[in-house]
């Protein structure tokens, strides 16, 4: 990666205050459940839906994108500032806060089905958002932090995604052998199950290698991949305690969106992306390429730069404030929100993103990943 391909042409100035957006997010979220059980207005249980899906985009059109990156001698002093990670510390504590209140919430108040959905989707939206926290926790190598993205994904089941998409995502990531990876024609509700199956079972086999090399069994207090899920099983455990059964009910449909907005974002990141193969057959080093990427002001605030994705793959444990925009990176024509919007309507997403992916390639298909099955379909359309 040559530093010429680094954007040079754009003034940085450091958005320090408005990172303080990100820990806010989920105490908003949770003021609208308080809201709510105020005024009996079940509309409030509609605010994170809302916020995700409009708001956002609103205000990313009307703030628009920031191609500016921190010049090499701010980085250093950037990744050391404290300040930064008490930010994405913040979001957990408030997240918990969160699911606990809509989990009383959902068991002790006479819900109407429309408003009990509504719940389900607003305590989904605040741990959707906590896996984006866990995955900016996860790729540091201090305890607390580690030990605090485990945390985040209690809410949601998904304590495997710690072990997956640090040791397999990224290793794989662009390449057929990915499960997180969409493939070009792959609508978003084909992807889904492949990658929560495939995912599941590669996080799985990855920690038995782990410990097979420190001669310890995959049944162990040491499996990364279970003491995430022991934190989930205690977590609702001890809500089923105060609560009774039915808040299961609730935390498990929560948790499943919850999981499936963290795909819906995965889905974006690289779809049709492919790694080329070199004069060995192995695949080249991952490059800006290989990742669509967004500058969205608000999206990058609430997200932890997530959108700045090339860099991340290139650097998986340089801090979110720091992370870079490339000039050859693919660009999104919107941030995630906007775009995980259209990834739910197949149709609306093929037609926005596969000219743009072919494009890319300058029009040569066997150098895109694409989906088998509609592999015929694709070269039919796009050949002629």
């Amino acid at each position: 990666m040559s530093v010429a391909s680094l954007s040079s042409n754009h003034h940085w100035s450091d958005k320090r205050w408005l990172w303080l957006f990100s820990p806010a997010i989920p105490a908003a979220f949770t003021a609208s459940l308080i809201a709510y059980a105020w005024t009996d207005q079940w509309l409030y249980l509609l605010f994170a839906p809302i916020f995700i899906h409009l708001i956002i985009p609103l205000l990313d059109l009307t703030f628009g994108e920031d191609f500016s990156n921190p010049p090499e001698s701010a980085v250093a002093q950037l990744d050391q500032d404290f300040f930064y990670r008490v930010l994405v510390w913040a979001y957990v504590p408030f997240q918990i806060t969160g699911t606990v209140y809509g989990a009383w919430l959902a068991t002790t108040q006479p819900l109407e089905w429309y408003a009990y959905i509504a719940l389900v989707f607003s305590v989904g939206s605040i741990n959707g958002i906590g896996i984006a926290t866990a995955h900016e926790l996860g790729h540091k190598q201090e305890v607390l932090d580690r030990w605090l993205a485990k945390i985040a994904l209690a809410p949601s089941m998904y304590g495997h995604f710690f072990v997956e998409h640090n040791r397999g995502h990224h290793k794989r990531v662009a390449t057929p052998k990915d499960p997180a990876s969409a493939r070009m024609g792959e609508g978003f509700w084909v992807f889904l199950p492949r990658t929560v199956f495939y995912s599941l079972l590669s996080a799985w086999g990855l920690e038995r290698e782990r410990l097979q090399r420190h001669g310890k069994g995959v049944w162990s207090v040491h499996n990364e991949n279970l003491q995430a899920w022991a934190l989930s099983i205690l977590f609702y455990a001890l809500l089923t305690i105060w609560l009774g059964w039915p808040v299961l009910i609730f935390l498990v449909v929560q948790g499943i969106y919850a999981a499936s907005m963290l795909e819906v974002v995965n889905y974006v990141e690289h779809y049709g992306l492919l790694r080329q193969k070199d004069e060995n057959g192995q695949y080249v080093r991952c490059a800006p390429e290989h990742s669509w990427n967004s500058n969205h002001i608000v999206g990058n605030i609430v997200l932890y730069h997530l959108q700045r994705h090339s860099d991340h793959h290139a650097h998986p444990t340089r801090r979110y404030q720091a992370l870079r925009h490339f000039e050859e990176a693919p660009q999104l024509p919107g941030g995630y929100a906007s775009m995980i919007t259209v990834a739910y309507c197949p149709p609306l997403w093929f037609a926005l993103m596969d000219h743009r992916v072919v494009k890319h390639y300058a029009g040569d298909l066997s150098k895109m990943n694409i989906q088998p099955s509609a592999r015929e379909k694709i070269y039919r359309r796009w050949l002629n």
